[in-house]
């Protein structure tokens, strides 16, 4: 190792700066991962928030895009204690009328009972599961050539259409309102172009692998890279919270999954003035206000297929949720937020106390809000849930501020690590040949703040390391 202590450092073990420990690791170098918390996880977390007995995700709940990610494919995580559980739905989206969309296991399942909109459906998201093989590492990677011009090519010209506009291919309230609910994922307003991109791939997901659950929480997720790291033979400190350089133990490479905020506030210092004013530039999304429930009970939904969703989307017709997100954009509080909502112990029974159960919700607000949603958020859940409210055992709520606190890659309660619209979906989080080099000769950023963007799949995480391995260390993988 010569004059230096380890190879490489990463700062922050969220899954991105897990999947870049590991692909350093894997290449037989000395990889330290440093963590501020006393827990490893970044948004990989469970905690006891409510009651004894009842584990909920303080963070991410459904993980679509880790169970389908290309990096952590190729690790044996289940060999490290992952197990999935996989909803009977993948997701519903009820209606005032008792009725509800799902989005089923099958294309031909969710497609069906779209009635009119079958046809639609099938011809939308059809090709995108024919080409997800030759087009994920590139859809989930920062803009080169792709590999696969012409599918990449008919990805491109639907995900980088406004969800609004997407949303005219479909005749039906029923088709409308998923496809909203899918959009609104993107956390800005649906009239915003690129907002089709993530609804897209949370689709066509569901019917390549599902939106699983991680049995005992999504902290299962966190503790199977940790474990398998640690079994090659990487190194976690935690309980290191880094605000310097100097901090550092000595490094050929520091990878930082932290956000521009606190990249400039640990070395901002090393950067050319350039790379730090596109930095400052840097825009974060609207937050999120999160609330758990313990409960006594199934939330009790008027809608059959509600009840059998791992994840439930709350906002009724695409008006309403086209809204709510405008809404929440423009600084101001929605009446009728868009709710998130996830039933995981009705799939996982290590979730709660025999009998008992387990929800977690969030909705959208404006970034840095302090407003307390609760009421809004049950309200919500109670109309498409009537009595919802009277199985309520205990709640534990988190504004943007301690969100942010409790993950401070989450600023103002962006878990996105910034909006990914048009502006930024290309150039996060700075116009450069390569989105994770700095200016700076062995700094690198592995964050959510880089492409593909938000979403635990450690991508950007992986793709940084394979960015700093061939610079540093001669390395191709």
């Amino acid at each position: 190792m010569s004059s230096t202590e380890f190879d490489a450092v990463v700062v922050g073990s969220g899954p991105n700066g897990l999947a870049a420990a590991i692909a350093m690791q894997q290449q037989g170098l000395s990889v330290l991962i440093i963590e501020g918390k006393a827990e490893i996880g970044g948004g990989l977390r469970s905690a006891g928030l409510t009651l004894p007995g009842f584990v909920h995700d303080v963070c991410s709940a459904v993980h679509p895009l880790a169970i389908g990610s290309p990096f952590f494919n190729t690790l044996p995580l289940q060999d490290h204690g992952l197990i999935y559980a996989f909803p009977d739905l993948a997701a519903a989206h009820p209606f005032d009328d008792g009725t509800a969309a799902v989005l089923g296991g099958s294309i031909e399942e969710t497609a069906k009972l779209l009635g009119k909109d079958e046809q639609a459906y099938l011809k939308l998201i059809g090709p995108l599961l024919r080409d997800w093989p030759d087009i994920a590492d590139d859809v989930l990677g920062p803009l080169h050539f792709p590999k696969h011009p012409l599918a990449m090519a008919r990805f491109g010209l639907n995900a980088l259409t406004s969800a609004t506009y997407l949303a005219r291919r479909f005749k039906t309230k029923a088709a409308k309102g998923l496809w909203a609910g899918m959009a609104a994922h993107a956390i800005q307003p649906l009239s915003n172009l690129s907002t089709s991109a993530i609804g897209l791939v949370l689709m066509a997901a569901a019917h390549l692998k599902g939106w699983p659950i991680p049995v005992g929480g999504s902290k299962e997720i966190a503790n199977a890279l940790s474990s398998y790291f640690i079994a090659i033979g990487g190194r976690i400190e935690t309980g290191r919270y880094i605000k310097s350089l100097e901090e550092l133990p000595a490094a050929k490479a520091v990878l930082f999954d932290v956000t521009p905020k606190q990249l400039l506030q640990i070395a901002g210092h090393k950067f050319s003035s350039v790379y730090k004013w596109q930095l400052e530039r840097y825009r974060y999304g609207m937050g999120v206000f999160k609330v758990d429930w313990a409960l006594d009970a199934p939330i009790p939904f008027t809608a059959a297929e509600a009840r059998k969703a791992g994840t439930v989307h709350i906002g009724n017709t695409i008006e309403e949720i086209s809204l709510s997100e405008k809404l929440s954009w423009q600084g101001k509080h929605a009446e009728k937020p868009f709710v998130l909502l996830a039933q995981q112990s009705l799939f996982d029974d290590t979730r709660a106390p025999e009998g008992k159960h387990t929800a977690w919700a969030y909705c959208h607000v404006p970034n840095g809000s302090q407003k307390d949603m609760t009421t809004a958020i049950e309200q919500q859940v109670e109309r498409f849930a009537p009595g919802f409210r009277e199985r309520i055992l205990a709640r534990h709520t988190m504004n943007t501020a301690q969100v942010e606190d409790y993950n401070p890659n989450y600023i103002g309660g962006d878990i996105n690590g910034g909006v990914i619209d048009l502006g930024q979906i290309f150039t996060r989080p700075a116009l450069r040949s390569s989105p994770y080099r700095t200016s700076a000769k062995g700094l690198y950023i592995c964050s959510s703040s880089t492409p593909p963007g938000g979403g635990v799949h450690g991508m950007c995480g992986y793709h940084a390391a394979k960015r700093a391995l061939k610079d540093i260390f001669s390395i191709s993988i």
